[in-house]
């Protein structure tokens, strides 16, 4: 007999036989009273029998119901400890998840994740390795990290790439900065500012040394640094303005630091989770991937700007 019901319809039954009303059972498993007659309707269905005898005061259970309640509490019985066994086996797992992610993408996507990682597996740890754009390939198709964040671009042949979220790029600038009240800004308008770059190991120099090989900047940069953080400490110090990737930006309202869109063109990158192709994945590494993958698949990077 094949089975076309599920374990919720089992549970929607339980509780009403249980309250033996259906106000009330509904409302002890968060459902509608419609929603509950049609689980208990497409139960008796699938069985061929009939579970209730209703009336306008009562519902009770049929002889062949009192039989099914009797087997079936026995099957969610035994489902719960199945998964309370699981469960388990899960909070004493041990070991230890290494991950090697872009710094931008280290800030913006791990430490909620992390957080809610370390509350189902206590016990094993979680190493970050912060690193370049090449640093975490590099270090993802050694085998030294499980997986990698990192944007697409140059990625080695055995590597995979499952994109997660486009980011892009912004100009950041100080509160007082004469940009700030501005809706926009042009490439060739930041240019024409006092602004901080980034040197040629950064992998997000180069996607925008890609993305504007047909403009040439009026002026050098004041300042050159390696690191987005960085460029994003001398915005703060009002040295000049930076080109970063907006998911770099602080998440809240802040201070002293705004930005606005950079145009003409707008550039982007899109991150993703990569891995060594034929690479199999421990348990553990697996479920921070499904964590990471579940809560940022497609979902744009947010950063409103302090004005």
């Amino acid at each position: 007999m094949p089975v076309n019901f599920d374990l919720n319809d089992l549970y929607a039954f339980r509780a009403l036989v249980e309250y033996g009303n259906f106000r009330l059972a509904a409302e002890s498993i968060c459902l509608s009273q419609s929603a509950l007659s049609r689980r208990i309707e497409k139960l008796e269905n699938a069985l061929g029998i009939k579970l209730f005898d209703r009336t306008t005061r009562r519902v009770a259970l049929t002889l062949y119901g009192q039989t099914f309640a009797e087997r079936s509490e026995q099957l969610l019985m035994n489902v719960e400890a199945v998964l309370a066994d699981i469960d388990k086996v899960s909070q004493d797992r041990v070991g230890v998840v290494t991950v090697a992610a872009v710094p931008s993408a280290a800030c913006y996507f791990m430490p909620d994740v992390i957080r809610t990682f370390k509350a189902r597996f206590p016990r094993v740890r979680v190493k970050l390795i912060d690193s370049s754009a090449g640093n975490v390939i590099d270090t993802v198709a050694s085998g030294q990290a499980d997986f990698g964040i990192c944007f697409a671009g140059s990625l080695l042949a055995d590597i995979e790439f499952r994109p997660l979220v486009v980011d892009t790029y912004v100009a950041a600038c100080r509160h007082d900065h004469p940009i700030a009240s501005k809706k926009s800004l042009t490439w060739r308008e930041f240019y024409q500012y006092d602004y901080i770059g980034l040197d040629k190991t950064s992998g997000n120099r180069n996607l925008i040394d890609q993305m504007l090989g047909h403009i040439t900047p009026e002026r050098p940069s004041i300042c050159e640094t390696r690191h987005v953080t960085t460029m994003i400490g001398m915005v703060e110090a009002g040295v000049g303005i930076a080109a970063i990737p907006a998911m770099s930006m602080p998440a809240s309202a802040h201070s002293v630091l705004t930005h606005l869109p950079l145009t003409d063109p707008v550039v982007k990158r899109t991150l993703g989770l990569i891995r060594r192709s034929g690479r199999v994945q421990s348990y553990i590494a697996a479920e921070l991937e499904k964590l990471i993958t579940e809560q940022y698949h497609a979902v744009p990077p947010q950063r409103s700007a302090s004005r």
